[in-house]
């Protein structure tokens, strides 16, 4: 897809834009952009899980076409919020899935977790150009995700800040040149705590990230590391390399968001402030680049950037990622289902911190895969993962 550069041009045609997931961090920041330009973006439709006042309010202020709530029954509420403002309300998965196959330019995918891949798909389908920030859809059915991309001629842009940063110094024409790539992590949290200590940590602590404003789920998945493993999972298939050729560095300042090697030596990296506007820009924008009010970066008041090896001992989700990608079908799948049913029970202070990844590996141990030939494949296995972990998580209690 081509996109305008020139503000006449801007002006004189519109990006329409649907933000799947509007009301969690991503898409407050995707909003946030969007009306710094309005001349320059229109909304399509806006989605959300069950934040009604704050879709509402959103939808007030930038008028999509469409707004959604998955929760069914909170249908009503949002059809009164949203009374003589010209924005049609609708509720309930099917509805999301409309919202997905609307005529946008441009969609964010920035619904938390394996809720997101249905309507990222729908997005797909339909050719769009998909901004990535949920990736649970990579996790959970990158083989047919990445499948279905190359078939409907749609075009997938990471937003993660560190798959977004390999997009910015990948040369896509020469792939054979790469060496290499290296995603950098906070370490997160407890990153310098031992076992015991961990032990004792609460949901408040573990969301408490040192340098990123995220949602619940993502920032234990930080403190874990289990979002590392993640997005090993998810580099593989953005990026073709095989897991032995993507590595991990914790780097406390989240100032270098990732790197990449190539074979001649050099290795390519992309600095920001952590702010996940620039990201989200450069997926709004590309394939050029949008101003963006954030913080500019001066390497001489941080003074210093430090990387060091991330301990597999302190933080075995990394080695349950690894495995999970090399035994391949649908082990990834079952690791992120078992590991949303555990954080949801951190969080809800039915398990302890440490319980989290010993579920999840639990749960792989329990439940063998094989390949996903299909969506009902990944549909039927993630309901199996999540019973294993959910009766798992019930003989704790």
């Amino acid at each position: 897809m081509a996109y305008v550069s020139s503000q006449a041009e801007l002006d004189a045609a519109p990006r329409r834009v649907t933000i799947l997931g509007s009301t969690g961090s991503v898409g407050c920041n995707t909003l946030e952009l969007l009306e710094r330009q309005p001349r320059a973006f229109q909304v399509e439709a806006l989605t959300a899980h069950s934040s009604v006042a704050l879709l509402a309010e959103q939808a007030r202020r930038v008028r999509p076409r469409l707004a959604v709530i998955a929760d069914a029954g909170l249908y009503g509420e949002l059809k009164d919020a949203l009374a003589g403002s010209g924005v049609t309300a609708a509720a309930g998965e099917a509805a999301l899935i409309e919202a997905a196959e609307r005529p946008a330019d441009f969609v964010m995918s920035a619904i938390v977790g394996a809720a997101g891949l249905e309507p990222t798909l729908a997005a797909v389908r339909r050719g769009a150009v998909v901004g990535l920030a949920n990736k649970e859809t990579l996790v959970c059915a990158g083989a047919l995700m990445m499948a279905e991309i190359e078939r409907c001629g749609a075009t997938l842009l990471p937003v993660d800040s560190e798959h977004n940063a390999i997009f910015q110094v990948l040369d896509v024409d020469r792939r054979e040149t790469v060496e290499r790539i290296i995603l950098t992590a906070s370490g997160g949290p407890f990153r310098t705590l031992s076992l015991d200590q961990m032990a004792q940590m609460t949901p408040e602590q573990a969301v408490a990230h040192p340098n990123w404003d995220m949602g619940a789920k993502i920032s234990v998945d930080s403190a874990t590391m289990m979002n590392k493993g993640l997005e090993v999972i998810e580099a593989h298939y953005l990026f073709g390399l095989p897991e032995e050729r993507i590595e991990i560095l914790v780097h406390p300042q989240s100032v270098v968001h990732s790197m990449v090697a190539y074979i001649d030596g050099s290795v390519l990296a992309q600095l920001s402030d952590p702010d996940m506007r620039t990201p989200i820009a450069y997926a709004l924008a590309w394939p050029n680049r949008m101003a963006v009010p954030v913080r500019r970066l001066e390497l001489s008041k941080i003074g210093q950037l430090t990387f060091e090896e991330p301990d597999p001992v302190r933080f075995p989700a990394l080695r349950l990622a690894r495995a999970a990608l090399s035994a391949g079908g649908g082990a990834p799948t079952v690791l992120n289902a078992a590991n949303e049913e555990a954080v949801r029970a951190f969080l809800e202070r039915r398990i302890g911190f440490l319980e989290i990844v010993s579920v999840v590996e639990a749960t792989l141990e329990h439940l063998p895969t094989g390949p996903l030939a299909s969506l009902d494949d990944v549909r039927n296995l993630d309901r199996e993962a999540r019973e294993i972990a959910c009766g798992l998580l019930s003989a704790r209690v």
